[in-house]
């Protein structure tokens, strides 16, 4: 972290990220009342913001996790083992930008013929679309910005962090 630190300016606290997550969590209990839902959380940034979802909650959720990785084509490191046929799917991002993988999974989790698939991600970066993306529950929306910390890293560095930053280097 020491030489990140000189490049990191702080621009989300973890109160505000606190105060996000539980206002996401009442749009979603509100949805969903009365009803259970599969949270798919893609690897290895969105747990975070899965974890701290998940408390906030109060309606019924299975959790389950897919790794994907982007070397020209999207690729699957761990798929689901949770079937999802005719159950609510949301899928828990911490950060949507291109908007490739995202596609790719929500057409995978598709073909399962579940009752709904919706996205929920804690940043919208939609500067960096590739792909027409739009989540049905946003946390914030930033411009395009290196960010790190909260789920968000730089070479598997700053993870852990429970604010986030921008990385000017």
């Amino acid at each position: 972290m020491s030489r990140l630190k000189d490049y990191m300016v702080p621009f989300i606290t973890r109160q505000q990220i606190k105060k996000i997550v539980m206002s996401l969590a009442k749009q979603i209990d509100s949805d969903y009342e009365g009803q259970e839902i599969v949270l798919i959380c893609p690897l290895k940034g969105s747990v975070l913001f899965l974890a701290d979802l998940m408390r906030f909650l109060t309606t019924p959720v299975q959790v389950d996790f897919v790794h994907l990785i982007s070397k020209g084509s999207i690729q699957i490191v761990k798929d689901i083992t949770t079937n999802i046929e005719g159950k609510h799917v949301l899928i828990v991002e911490e950060i949507i930008d291109s908007g490739r993988k995202l596609t790719f999974l929500k057409k995978r989790l598709q073909a399962s013929n579940p009752k709904s698939v919706k996205v929920i991600t804690f940043i919208d970066k939609p500067a960096r679309r590739e792909i027409a993306v739009n989540p049905d529950y946003v946390g914030t929306v930033v411009e395009d910005r290196f960010l790190i910390g909260y789920g968000l890293d730089s070479e598997e560095v700053g993870r852990n962090y429970p604010d986030i930053y921008i990385l000017n280097n």
